[in-house]
């Protein structure tokens, strides 16, 4: 019997209508002083819920109505939760209490773990549809007809869907930069020998910085892929990630740097009201905390974009 008591992890404490202990067996660890007699109740749970257990067992005697109750008990390595079944046994001559004591402290840690999940779920939701609002109104403003609307949202949800893929893929722990940088580029520059060069530091970034990055990033490669190196089928451009300093704080810099080609010249994607520009110089470096420097010439475009610390990480990855 208490070997199938063990494995199924259930303890029992069977007690007379008085209180006394008669019985128990395979008792948690933390509640085997239960076993020692009715003051061990309060030692084990504390006054307040030593009270209310009593009671509740005393009305389980004087009702037969079996109850159900759940206690949390202090350890070393956290909070343990009990649940406990509690039914009246009468045998001759004697009105018997039966506890059954089972530790749920796994599933009610999940319940916990699931609860703080679908409220950080939800917090990002709200967040992600605020930022397909913004994108959906200032593509709008700009749009000189509805096909020229769609095309331009639908390229800049796409983008937000591949930045958000790999945050999801993170369990929302953020993109690293690289990464980020190389599906932005997937539908404007075909893999080949000549590969888009992205040096520096393959920084961590948070979720919110992923997600605005990567809009960054969207917009100065369509901008190339339209008008500029992407269009020329030159790779005359690069990214660069390093250190700086933000307000004396920790930062990073990224920096875009385009040379165009000698028939390239600026459309509409570089005028000062344009979404995109909106984007590089005020949506993302404000999105971020950090600032952002948007620089556009008849043979060059620059983007410098500061992120301070508490947006990403610096994490050395050992190959395996």
């Amino acid at each position: 019997m208490e070997l199938v008591l063990k494995k199924s992890g259930l303890g029992y404490l069977y007690q007379s209508d008085d209180l006394g202990v008669v019985l128990s067996g395979n008792l948690p660890q933390l509640l085997q002083s239960l076993a020692m007699g009715r003051q061990a109740d309060e030692e084990v749970f504390g006054s307040e819920e030593s009270a209310r257990l009593t009671a509740l067992k005393r009305d389980v005697a004087s009702y037969n109505a079996p109850a159900s109750t759940e206690i949390e008990v202090p350890s070393p390595t956290g909070v343990l939760t009990y649940r406990i079944d509690i039914e009246r046994v009468d045998t001759v001559g004697m009105i018997g209490i039966l506890s059954v004591i089972t530790d749920i402290s796994e599933a009610r840690h999940r319940e916990r773990v699931v609860k703080t999940l679908l409220r950080e779920l939800s917090h990002r939701s709200k967040n992600l549809l605020a930022i397909i609002q913004g994108i959906a109104t200032q593509t709008a403003r700009q749009a000189l007809s509805l096909d020229y609307f769609l095309s331009k949202f639908r390229g800049r949800i796409q983008s937000l869907a591949y930045s958000q893929d790999l945050v999801t893929d993170s369990s929302w722990r953020g993109a690293y930069l690289f990464a980020l940088t190389e599906r932005q580029f997937s539908a404007y520059w075909p893999a080949t020998e000549n590969p888009i060069s992205v040096r520096g530091i393959d920084a961590h970034l948070s979720p919110n910085a992923a997600l605005h990055v990567g809009l960054a990033l969207h917009e100065l490669i369509v901008n190339s892929a339209s008008y500029g190196a992407i269009s020329a089928g030159v790779n005359s451009l690069t990214i660069d990630c390093f250190e700086t300093l933000l307000d004396d704080q920790k930062a990073i810099e990224l920096a875009w740097i385009e040379h165009l080609p000698p028939t390239s010249t600026l459309q509409s994607e570089a005028d000062d009201h344009t979404f995109a520009r909106t984007v590089l110089e005020r949506v993302v470096p404000i999105a971020v905390g950090g600032k952002a420097m948007y620089m556009t010439a008849p043979d060059r475009i620059e983007y410098r974009l500061t992120i301070p610390s508490r947006e990403y990480e610096i994490i050395t990855r050992v190959e395996e």
